[in-house]
């Protein structure tokens, strides 16, 4: 490997993996959803027509998170969409819990607080790592 392309790869490195680990957990909260969209529905209060239709949003865009950690060079406008799409997850999350919007049990606003949360810290994490292919 030349040193020009060492140099783009160890930039490149965190992003990649705050991409790759939002891609991870994305996609298996999907496939959690669209399996057990039943007995979730039940614990966290949304129905399972709304889940699966979450899960399968969620599979897809995880798969597409997945394939940009994999290219050997990352977009820096495709990451810039997944940092907004994940923001406005975040929002959009929090919004459900305190407009009651989705029919969240007790149980339903916790995870979904809590889950909001992370995809916050994916977002700063991946807008840490966008920032560290341009500095370093």
């Amino acid at each position: 490997m030349s040193t020009a392309l060492t140099v783009t790869a160890d930039r490149m490195k965190f992003l990649r993996l705050a991409l790759a680990a939002d891609a991870v957990v994305t996609g298996g909260n999907g496939l959690v959803y669209l399996a057990f969209a039943g007995p979730v529905s039940d614990l966290l209060g949304p129905g399972a027509g709304l889940l699966r239709g979450i899960g399968a949003f969620l599979l897809v865009y995880g798969a597409a998170v997945g394939l940009l950690a994999t290219r050997r060079a990352i977009s820096p406008a495709a990451t810039r969409a997944v940092i907004a799409l994940n923001i406005v997850w975040t929002l959009g999350s929090v919004a459900a819990v305190v407009t009651g919007a989705a029919d969240l049990t007790t149980i339903g606003a916790i995870w979904t607080i809590a889950q909001a949360l992370v995809v916050g810290v994916f977002a700063e994490l991946q807008i840490v790592g966008l920032r560290k292919t341009r500095n370093n």
